[in-house]
């Protein structure tokens, strides 16, 4: 089944999306289908999961990846790469959750714009988010955006830094860790072995 003509309220949007063989998200009545990821994408988006999940273990908070929908106020749902939440409510949902502490997207050439932009400014109103983390594996940038005092986001660039500082989740990972197997130069390579 195709899109949807006409804009959708949050419950219709999860009506239809549900029935879909493919993910889509959703942003003020509009539907947007998600591509599929490269090699890159799925191997640092892992790499963090792992680390995460590891690092969390025995506490109460979870890590989440890919295939989960996080609905922001009543007008989107979005797919986050990977996220974590520590609030009862959400680790006790089937299906959607609403109250991360850390958000990460792993960017692409045609992503990034979307990730920058619309997602972080609807990412912006929940008010449990902490961190909101940016990886670009074919440049190997990590940007951080991190909640003040005042409620208000700053970026701090950990690009070619030795490691990766979360406060929201205490952990300190060393960088050759979230690009595990990324080769130099970060772009997928297409060479035969040989």
């Amino acid at each position: 089944m195709g899109l949807p003509a006409e804009k959708l309220s949050i419950d219709q949007f999860m009506a239809w999306e549900n029935l879909q063989g493919i993910r889509h998200e959703f942003y003020r009545g509009e539907v947007f289908a998600m591509v599929g990821a490269r090699r890159v994408h799925g191997l640092v988006t892992g790499n963090l999961f792992a680390a995460f999940k590891t690092h969390l273990k025995g506490s109460r908070c979870r890590a989440f990846v890919e295939a989960m929908k996080l609905q922001v106020a009543g007008n989107a749902i979005f797919y986050p790469d990977v996220f974590v939440t520590c609030d009862e409510r959400d680790l006790k949902t089937d299906m959607v959750f609403m109250r991360p502490l850390l958000l990460v997207e792993v960017l692409s050439e045609s992503t990034q714009a979307y990730d920058r932009g619309l997602k972080f400014t609807a990412y912006r109103q929940i008010e449990t988010l902490r961190e909101y983390l940016l990886v670009d594996p074919d440049h190997r940038r990590v940007e951080l955006f991190r909640r003040n005092d005042r409620g208000n986001f700053e970026l701090i660039d950990q690009t070619g830094d030795t490691h990766l500082v979360l406060d929201s989740v205490a952990l300190r990972l060393p960088m050759a860790e979230v690009f595990d197997g990324v080769e130099d130069g970060g772009a997928d390579s297409d060479e035969a072995a040989g």
